[in-house]
């Protein structure tokens, strides 16, 4: 915490699991460790430059707010690490140094310690600077001109974008074996989905977070994606290509999951997930944008601590 005498959470009611913040949060980095190795494995050394800038920058606006702010140094619990780790597995690997940067003093500043640090984000920080500098340079998310230079024979096009522009047979040439396995072009660490599920799995045997929100979310997004596609198959790919593209895995473990801006009750946790998932169908298949896991994510969040009133009611409490 900032101040050992202050115990800053987010609102009632809570729930432990046992462990402290830096035992969650190294956990959360070893879960997410499988898929930015495979993310090096297809985009090289390129993508280890900017995981590392992401990851350090992301520790040295925390120390730097921490002395702006006159409290104890709070790098060691390991948030500013995991947050940058999260953030650079989700951008292209060309993304140029100020991008990285730029991104992380968002995440950092805006997304967590303004709003007082551990448990108090409203957002999940990583998803809030991705959405923020995604509308600013939006350019840097068209992967496809990004990852030009990368000889990509498997994957010519970056998936929902083709989609999303051309239809369901632009991306009738890419196999879902190769989008389990990474060969496909995004973020650094969001293309291998068989990695991304692994850690997933990882975190829930763990107890690091509850099955409730990623299996919701992953319904919501299968359940609205065949919707769309019974309704009209020119037009709207089948559920399978969704959720193994895109953001779709991260966001379901690794982002939707953040314990300061998500519920902790049974049912609240199964809307919220659920809500993520039909969301990022909406907006991919009739929104403005082709990717729309950052902004469902965003909306859940934000709406979370209304979800999180929903409650059985107390035993013996009087009608």
């Amino acid at each position: 915490m900032n101040n050992p005498k202050k115990f800053i959470v987010s609102h009632a009611p809570f729930w432990h699991n046992g462990s402290g913040i830096p035992e969650r949060n190294f956990n959360i980095i070893i879960a997410a460790l499988p898929a930015a190795l495979m993310g090096l494995v297809y985009f090289g050394v390129s993508a280890l430059g900017v995981l590392c800038l992401a990851i350090s920058s992301a520790v040295g606006w925390e120390i730097l707010f921490n002395v702006m702010a006159k409290r104890r140094i709070s790098v060691g619990d390991g948030y500013a690490v995991l947050t940058g780790m999260l953030f650079g597995m989700l951008l292209p690997a060309t993304a140029p140094y100020w991008l990285v940067l730029t991104g992380t003093f968002f995440a950092i500043f805006i997304g967590r310690q303004i709003f007082g640090g551990n448990g108090a984000n409203p957002f999940n920080p990583a998803v809030l600077a991705v959405a923020i500098i995604a509308i600013s340079w939006k350019t840097y998310f068209d992967f496809d001109a990004q990852l030009l230079n990368f000889n990509f024979d498997f994957a010519p096009f970056y998936p929902p974008v083709a989609l999303k522009a051309f239809g369901p047979a632009a991306i009738d040439k890419i196999g879902l074996g190769d989008l389990l396995l990474g060969r496909q072009v995004g973020g650094i660490g969001a293309t291998c989905g068989l990695a991304l599920i692994t850690g997933g799995v990882y975190l829930i045997a763990r107890g690091i977070i509850r099955w409730e929100i990623p299996v919701a979310y992953i319904a919501g997004l299968v359940v609205t994606a065949t919707i769309f596609h019974i309704a009209d198959a020119s037009r709207f790919a089948g559920p399978m290509f969704h959720l193994l593209t895109g953001y779709a895995l991260i966001g379901a473990f690794f982002l939707a999951t953040d314990d300061s801006s998500s519920p902790v009750n049974f049912v609240p946790m199964l809307i919220y997930g659920a809500m993520g998932g039909i969301m990022t169908m909406l907006i991919r298949n009739i929104g403005a944008y082709p990717e729309g896991t950052m902004y469902a994510i965003l909306v859940i969040n934000l709406i979370n601590p209304l979800i999180d009133k929903i409650r059985p009611k107390a035993i013996g409490k009087a009608v």
